[in-house]
């Protein structure tokens, strides 16, 4: 009877041991496994959750560290910014030495974005300083003992896009409304510029385009250049096709012949007349009545000006009358001006060669005017004429011996207009993509 109550113990024992032992087993994988529930008996054991890898910023590891995401304030310095992470004067000091051939420390502007990175203790102390002086590009200060700086450039994703429509109201209003930008508006508007009066396109009007996105990231950044256009307007059609020769890439329509003059027909982008050429103008501030010899923009304060052709700058300087001013002689027939200007383009000087397009300087009111605006003058052989009536010659066509290259780029860009759909229905689609790798980033 002793011998049969020691044998049921043991076993009551070695019973209890295999349940304990199992339970323990379940504790131990549950905590490894996925996330689940798993029962035993009357009892539910919820697995552990494994934690989140701290992240990777700016290539950076940050599983000590704590990220601190920001924008640059107006009127603090990244000194204010650091010395509330433990970073003392002197090695401030140091990294503006260190940074000054990368990217100063001066050019760090309100408004911008920044990242950083300090340690997890009551110090706070930063490791590393990001600033992002645009999408493109970052630089990493390493404020650890070896203080080093460097520029990093992200990925640019040339992406191939589309957009078309009819005009119903204006051309921007429309082309934005379809899915286009400001910028491709203006683009648009200097490619056809001799070739339509856009003051004159009518509602039933088509356009589509084809065109470079730039994407960082995933994100838009800005927009290349427009590689084909198609306009229609009152039924003719008039393809812009980009087309690249010895002297430089130029747009021309279906038949090979440039869309562009020596000039371009307006000195601001997508800007309008307020004033035009007139030789019985009353003048608004001399308060009498005297010949207008140029033609009046109206724009804001600081919009970019151009020079409407290839030159040399005779004059850039300041008169009571025309304020800040440009004068520029394109060859032996024409020379043009450009008045009351806010400032002019760094380096605008007597001498310069300037290329067509290039900014000369900004819209202002200086000298006698009334408000922002640009006074556009324009000179043929010698005697001032209207900019916006004078006939200019057209640029060079298709050259003959790339013309069956012309044609075939152009049979390829029929192709594609003629697949777009301009009445809204389909959203701008992708048509190609390509990348632009300049320098791997985050």
């Amino acid at each position: 009877m002793f011998k049969r109550s020691i044998g049921l113990a043991a076993l009551i024992v070695l019973v209890l041991c295999g349940v304990f032992s199992f339970t323990q087993r379940v504790v131990f994988n549950s905590a490894s496994a996925s996330d689940q529930q798993i029962k035993t008996g009357n009892s539910v054991i919820t697995k552990a959750k494994k934690p989140e890898p701290a992240p990777i910023v700016y290539g950076i590891p940050t599983d000590s560290l704590q990220i601190v995401e920001a924008t640059i304030q107006r009127g603090v310095s990244l000194s204010e910014i650091l010395a509330d992470y433990n970073i003392t004067p002197a090695a401030i000091s140091e990294l503006a030495k260190k940074s000054k051939d990368v990217f100063s420390l001066r050019r760090i502007n309100a408004g911008r974005n920044y990242t950083l990175l300090h340690l997890r203790d009551s110090a706070q102390t930063a490791q590393y300083f990001i600033y992002e002086p645009s999408p493109v590009e970052y630089i990493i200060y390493d404020l650890r003992d070896s203080l080093a700086v460097t520029r990093v450039e992200r990925e640019v994703e040339i992406v191939e896009r589309s957009v078309a429509g009819i005009i119903t109201n204006s051309l921007y209003d429309d082309l934005v409304r379809a899915g286009g930008s400001p910028q491709l508006v203006n683009t648009f508007a200097d490619i056809y510029a001799w070739r339509l009066d856009l003051n004159r396109i009518q509602p039933g009007d088509k356009f589509k385009l084809i065109y470079d996105e730039e994407v960082v990231n995933g994100t838009t950044i800005g927009f290349g250049k427009i590689k084909s256009a198609y306009f229609e307007h009152e039924g003719e059609e008039i393809y812009a096709i980009a087309f690249e020769q010895e002297n430089g890439t130029g747009y021309f329509d279906q038949d090979g012949k440039s869309l562009k003059k020596a000039f371009l027909r307006e000195p601001l982008e997508y800007s309008r007349v307020s004033s035009r050429y007139n030789l019985k103008r009353f003048h608004p501030v001399q308060k009498r009545y005297k010949p207008h010899l140029g033609t009046d923009f109206a724009a804001r304060r600081g919009t970019p000006i151009r020079t409407v052709g290839d030159g040399v700058v005779l004059e850039a300087r300041y008169t009571r009358g025309n304020g800040y001013y440009v004068k520029i002689r394109h060859n032996k027939t024409y020379t043009t001006q450009y008045l009351h200007m806010s400032k002019f383009a760094k380096g605008m000087r007597a001498g310069k060669r300037v290329k067509q397009g290039q900014t000369i300087g900004y819209v202002g009111s200086t000298g006698l005017a009334t408000g922002p605006h640009l006074c556009y003058r324009f000179w043929k052989n010698g005697r001032q004429v209207d900019a916006l009536r004078v006939k200019l010659p057209a640029a060079d066509p298709v050259n003959k011996k790339h013309m069956s290259e012309f044609t075939a780029l152009k049979e390829e860009i029929v192709t594609k207009m003629e697949a777009l759909n301009v009445d809204g229905a389909q959203p701008r689609e992708l048509l190609a993509s390509d990348k632009q790798k300049e320098q791997t980033g985050a």
